[in-house]
């Protein structure tokens, strides 16, 4: 396969998140200004804006006020469309009861060390919870997005190969799961194995539309997005200037792709977003405020 001129059944999609950037904050963000925040990115024109979750105060205390920011949302001139993170049936159950929410993203880790401590459940049980989200969705009108995390590897020595991911992502086609992104929750991805994963998944299940979320150093950034588009990737979460990421990664340079990065690739190759991009300057000015 000549990865230089793989092709793709999907139009370009590009998922902006500031939840994943803001979540790991320890100083509380006033909701005002998150609204704010995300109102801008509102008028870029990402396909999806990744915005809140609806998960415990406790484990996530940035997020607390996802519905109270949601009320402040502007959508009426807006084409981008709302996901919630939710972790259980309860928040699924919660945030299906939004019209203005079209995606609900589940994290299902292929690391079973991972799926305990991030949703308190075993990978089998999680299989279960997202069975009945699928349902749920289904029901209301949502469509369902995984998120595998631990999808390149895990640092916790627990078993991990492209079989099992491939294993994983063969359930949730069964279930009717479409939307699936691959995610390098700890930034051990690398052109190679992001080429050999992404094709073989792709080629599997042509049907479903698979993504990327993930994590790199500003080194490696441009390599993981250019592997990612040469196997057919065309669904692509960032954060704009890569802020947020996962605190287990090997080093503080690992983060999120950053938004910018992906936008300078696309321009470079000659790729048409057609993003707005005053306003995603503006965001850019905003974002100062909102990351001290």
């Amino acid at each position: 396969m000549n990865y230089e001129h793989s092709m793709s059944t999907h139009p370009l999609k590009l998922i902006e998140c500031p939840r994943d950037a803001m979540q790991g904050i320890h100083e509380f963000i006033p909701t005002d200004l998150k609204a704010e925040y995300i109102n801008k990115l509102l008028q870029v024109g990402f396909d999806t804006i990744d915005f809140g979750s609806f998960v415990s105060p406790k484990a996530i205390p940035q997020m607390s006020d996802t519905r109270e920011v949601l009320k402040r949302l502007d959508l009426s001139s807006s084409k981008s469309k709302l996901l919630a993170i939710i972790a259980n049936l309860r928040g699924a159950e919660e945030a299906v009861a939004f019209n203005e929410i079209s995606y609900l993203g589940f994290p299902f880790s292929v690391s079973e060390t991972f799926q305990q401590r991030n949703t308190n459940s075993s990978i089998t049980e999680s299989f279960d919870t997202v069975q009945k989200i699928q349902s749920l969705c289904v029901k209301n009108n949502k469509q369902l997005v995984i998120y595998i995390s631990m999808g390149f590897g895990n640092p916790y020595g627990d078993e991990w190969s492209a079989e099992i991911v491939s294993k994983w992502v063969n359930e949730m086609n069964k279930i009717g799961v479409n939307i699936i992104s691959l995610s390098d929750t700890i930034g051990v991805s690398n052109p190679e194995n992001i080429i050999y994963i992404y094709s073989n998944l792709s080629k599997d299940h042509p049907a479903i539309e698979f993504g990327v979320h993930l994590h790199s150093t500003p080194s490696t950034r441009v390599e993981k997005i250019d592997a990612a588009w040469k196997a057919g990737c065309r669904r692509f979460d960032s954060a704009l200037k890569g802020f947020g990421g996962c605190p287990m990664a090997k080093d503080d340079l690992t983060g999120n792709i950053a938004t910018e990065g992906i936008l300078s690739y696309l321009e470079q190759n000659n790729i048409n977003t057609g993003l707005n991009m005053r306003a995603w300057e503006e965001a850019m000015i905003l974002s100062s405020r909102v990351f001290l």
